[in-house]
């Protein structure tokens, strides 16, 4: 469980939080390198001012919007080293069936409305792609990365210059 103190310096609000047990920060060029179990996140956060000392940040700003957004942004990058992050996307399909093949960092919808040219989406940063009968995990420590890997396979498998009533093809969220 994280702990928050909040000191007021003349114009400057200062918070400073403590990581939890197995997760380490590091800091480079105001972006911040947090390690965990699950892998590693960079957050690049350049309006607020960051101090590393052990498992405690300390996040500086003048704005109590822009140091709240920095928490927000730590927290979600501690989460994501520690639980990571999971969506979970079902294939339906009526009329062909759909095939995914996953090369490097490609994934290749082969047969989408029987169509000759597979389409591809593209894999973000360090996250990975199952594909298991009808269902699509998509997972990583990355919660941003995740969720752009699942929208580029959603808008892959857009239907277009068809009526979408009948032709419900595609892939579809389940679980997030």
């Amino acid at each position: 469980m994280m702990k928050i103190w909040i000191e007021m310096n003349s114009d400057d609000m200062q918070e400073t939080l403590t990581l939890k047990s197995g997760v380490s920060a590091s800091l480079a060029d105001n972006v911040l390198s947090v390690d965990g179990p699950n892998g590693k996140v960079a957050v690049r956060i350049p309006v607020v001012e960051l101090n590393v000392k052990g498992q405690e940040v300390t996040i500086a700003s003048q704005s109590k919007a822009k140091m709240n957004t920095a928490i927000a942004l730590l927290r979600s990058a501690e989460k994501g080293v520690t639980d990571g992050y999971v969506k979970k996307l079902q294939i339906i399909y009526v009329h062909f069936p759909i095939t995914f093949e996953i090369k490097g960092k490609d994934i290749y919808v082969k047969n989408f409305l029987g169509e000759k040219v597979p389409r591809i989406a593209g894999i973000v940063g360090d996250t990975k792609v199952k594909v298991e009968k009808e269902f699509i995990s998509v997972s990583g420590p990355d919660k941003y990365a995740v969720g752009q890997t699942a929208a580029n396979i959603r808008t892959a498998t857009k239907i277009k210059q068809k009526d979408p009533r009948v032709f419900q093809d595609g892939v579809y969220p389940v679980e997030s």
